[in-house]
């Protein structure tokens, strides 16, 4: 599972001209499910998530998480984080999971994301035609790979 942390001080998702969720300060999440996702997966990058220190404190380091912060959370599915671009010019997403998998992954890393949080995350819908809107803050932006733990 791939996820890709933006710090934004806004973002919001449009479907057919229409808002579907928007948030103020907090984090933009993109993610990318495989095939040999699991529950584990999940709970690493939501723990990671959740506990990652990339808020200012009071000194203006990066010292504070999205809890500590009580900064709100959209999460946006993103197959195309499973991109190759080995062979050729045009990206293969071979390593992407099928709807049948990653459905389920993506509802549960939401459920799983929101419980740690303490409270709800905003969405996006998977496999929809999304128009993806932020400010990045800072910028920061932060690529986590459950499979490259190390």
């Amino acid at each position: 599972m791939r996820l890709l942390i933006q710090r934004v001080s806004e973002a919001s998702v449009t479907i057919d001209k229409q808002k579907r969720s928007s948030i103020t300060k907090g984090l933009l999440l993109l993610v990318g499910i495989e095939e040999s996702d699991t529950k584990e997966d999940i709970d690493f990058l939501c723990k990671k998530t959740i506990y990652l220190r990339i808020f200012d404190d009071e000194n203006g380091v990066m010292n504070k998480s999205v809890l500590e912060t009580g900064g709100e959370v959209l999460v946006v599915s993103q197959f195309t984080l499973h991109a190759s671009t080995k062979k050729g010019n045009r990206p293969s997403y071979i390593r992407a999971a099928k709807p049948d998998i990653s459905i389920p992954l993506y509802q549960q890393f939401c459920v799983t994301l929101s419980e740690m949080l303490g409270k709800p995350v905003q969405t996006g819908e998977f496999g929809a035609d999304m128009q993806v809107q932020l400010i990045n803050d800072g910028p920061v932006t932060i690529w986590i790979d459950s499979k490259a733990k190390e």
